[in-house]
């Protein structure tokens, strides 16, 4: 059975104030993972970066039983879904040493021509994972709610955010968020976490945030001259 493992010990520079597992570290353990997967599948940059195509997240979800503390080990584990046309779909598991789960979650998977900076078909270019089911498949993500209101504030993209496919990594969407979290909210426990990546944002380029809060959730949205991005944070 195809499915990733390994181990980790949650550094202090994974964590927040409050010695949780903060949320971009956790999106970028869980990336990290599915690439290093992928190339033990045979699926290395030798035949996507290389050849000028980049792997991109276009959904996430992650349903939270407990995010992990500073200095606590973890389990975790990875395995892909059967390909859905241009998507390629991903399970995670994180839990802790005794068995407890901490965490499951999907995303979806595509891959991206360089130049055009369009969505491909994989199979046009020989790229193919099978598909493992192991009985623990979380749902597939679910696309997440527009932050409702005016725009409150433009964010200038510096370049520290931006990553090896040329645009603001992901994971630093869900530290914009950490900033904007009400206090109130950081207090709750988090259950659910969505997002979507629909766009790039560049670096140097403006992105007008839109925020929400309400005793339970907390959205922010992205938007340049098109809709960029969307997070949906919710708590116990």
């Amino acid at each position: 059975m195809s499915v990733y493992r390994t181990d980790y010990t949650i550094l202090s520079s994974d964590v927040d104030p409050d010695r949780r597992l903060r949320l971009s570290r956790l999106f970028t353990l869980l990336q990290e993972m599915s690439i290093a997967h992928t190339i033990e599948l045979g699926m290395g940059r030798e035949k996507t970066l290389d050849r000028g195509l980049l792997w991109i997240v276009t959904l996430q979800q992650v349903q939270v039983h407990r995010l992990p503390l500073y200095d606590e080990q973890v389990k975790l584990s990875s395995w892909p879904g059967d390909t859905l046309h241009l998507y390629f779909p991903r399970y995670y598991r994180m839990e802790a040493p005794s068995g407890e789960l901490l965490l499951e979650g999907s995303a979806l998977w595509a891959l991206m021509d360089e130049g055009s900076r369009r969505i491909v078909f994989p199979e046009e270019h020989g790229i193919r994972i099978r598909g493992e089911r192991t009985g623990q498949e979380p749902p597939l993500p679910a696309a997440p709610r527009a932050a409702q209101g005016e725009a409150a504030e433009s964010f200038r993209v510096p370049r520290s955010y931006c990553d090896i496919n040329g645009h603001m990594n992901n994971t630093r969407y869900f530290d914009l968020a950490e900033d904007r979290l009400p206090e109130a909210l950081r207090r709750r426990p988090l259950s659910l976490v969505r997002a979507e990546y629909s766009g790039e944002a560049r670096e140097g380029e403006s992105i007008q945030l839109t925020g929400a809060a309400s005793e339970t959730s907390f959205s922010l949205s992205g938007d340049k001259d098109r809709k960029l991005f969307r997070l949906n944070l919710l708590f116990a």
